[in-house]
């Protein structure tokens, strides 16, 4: 054939066309994909979502994750101070104690947030003396609200002022004050409260003389007041995280109870009925193709909330994900392995437990761990909506606008447990398969 005849025959056209749909895929494909992604960036409002942030409450934010504030409360009515960590009633200072860098004088309280910021609870006019700035006085009244002299000039942004409110924000600290209330928030580092309240005799101690104390036979006591703080609540935690991994565990395993038997009836080569075959697999397919949040909702409907109903929400996911698995695995066994153990005149039953579920136990123990691990985090959302768990505490102290620092805590309690979970599994599937296949 001439070169001529090859250029003129059909063989040509053919490769024209095919090098054509390459480049079509080739250069079409990314094409779409960023029509699509510009697509998302229009409806999502990607330059709205960016210009409605705000920087200062962000910091706010991770200021509070990492340190508490002191707050020196003033009940405008009646003139009485208070003290307390995180404004909470359970780390209240004593009567007769106050923060060292607070003082009064008559019925004046002078707070000193240093740097020259000082501020002044006086019995009538709330003070602050600001550096570079002057000073700033407010006179909180029933019946005319806040009213706020400040230096000349342009008022800075720092300064929050309305009618019935005066907030100011600075390096140093946080004023506000409101008709009945005046208030400073102090930020200092650290989880403060975090083993020992205001009210325990040993808040405040070294750990040289927290060492000795235990020793002279104080340790039994020393713990118990670490277990039953009254703030970071050490007992309830440790609760919620052995509810959250029973959540997880009870319905990880009890899907695999569940879904190990029926799987048998969704493959060919068990079960030879088709009908059965189509209800089983359609079966799977409706249990897993629902979400366990939506399941939890509605099993929170019908039994009320609690750790058993999350149980039973992963439960009835996990069925129908392990039956499409463990089906696909029995699907693919090998029919010899029966067969030798069917010529020792085993029966049906016997045959399925020697010569089939040898074959498939590394399957598995391996998908049984991997969503055991997969579940704990699930376990955490789900507690929030059954009300159990390390995510019933995390919900309250985020919906609370407690501060920050505690919900730190929870996600860090959460990393952690996750992270030992994972450990876990990889340890025992190890032991159990490896360990298994090694042995025999």
């Amino acid at each position: 054939m001439t070169l001529m005849d090859l250029n003129a025959s059909p063989l040509k056209g053919d490769m024209d066309k095919l090098f054509l749909k390459k480049r079509l895929m080739n250069f079409g494909i990314p094409a779409l994909i960023l029509l699509y992604l510009g697509y998302v960036f229009v409806t999502f409002d990607v330059l709205g979502l960016w210009e409605r942030a705000s920087m200062d409450n962000a910091r706010t934010l991770v200021a509070d994750s990492y340190s508490y504030k002191t707050h020196v409360t003033r009940d405008n009515r009646n003139g009485a101070v208070t003290y307390a960590i995180e404004g909470e009633r359970k780390g209240q200072y004593p009567d007769g104690t106050r923060p060292a860098w607070v003082a009064t004088t008559g019925d004046t309280t002078v707070i000193d947030l240093e740097d020259g910021h000082v501020v002044r609870f006086g019995p009538e006019t709330i003070e602050y003396d600001v550096p570079g700035y002057g000073l700033i006085t407010a006179t909180p009244s029933r019946s005319q609200g806040v009213q706020v002299v400040l230096p000349e000039g342009e008022v800075p942004a720092w300064i929050n002022l309305s009618k019935n409110r005066l907030a100011i924000t600075t390096d140093a600290g946080r004023l506000s004050v409101t008709r009945n209330r005046s208030e400073v928030f102090r930020y200092f580092m650290g989880w403060e409260l975090f083993f020992f309240t205001l009210d325990s005799p040993y808040h405040g101690l070294s750990l040289f003389e927290l060492a000795n104390r235990a020793v002279s036979g104080e340790a039994g006591a020393i713990l118990n007041d670490i277990w039953t703080n009254k703030m970071w609540r050490h007992s309830d935690v440790a609760w919620a995280i052995g509810e959250t991994i029973l959540m997880a565990f009870l319905g990880t395993f009890g899907a695999g109870l569940i879904a190990l038997p029926l799987a048998f009836l969704g493959t060919r080569n068990f079960m030879p009925v088709l009908a059965i075959r189509f209800v089983a697999r359609r079966f799977f397919d409706f249990v897993r193709g629902v979400d366990s949040l939506i399941w939890t909702v509605v099993l929170a409907r019908a039994f009320g909330p609690g750790p058993m109903t999350g149980a039973l929400a992963i439960l009835i996911t996990d069925t129908g994900t392990f039956g499409k698995i463990f089906s696909e695995a029995l699907e693919n066994v090998d029919e010899k392995q029966i067969e030798g153990v069917a010529s020792t005149g085993a029966k049906p039953v016997q045959r399925y437990r020697f010569g089939v579920i040898p074959q498939i136990t590394p399957v598995l123990l391996s998908q049984l761990l991997y969503f055991l691990e997969s579940n704990t985090r699930s376990a955490t959302i789900i507690g929030a909506i059954t009300g159990g768990g390390i995510g019933l505490l995390l919900t309250q102290a985020i919906i609370t606008q407690k501060d920050w620092e505690e919900v730190a805590y929870y996600i860090v309690l959460i990393v952690l447990m996750v992270m030992f979970m994972d450990w876990f599994s990889g340890w025992l599937r190890k032991r159990l398969i490896q360990g298994g296949a090694g042995g025999h």
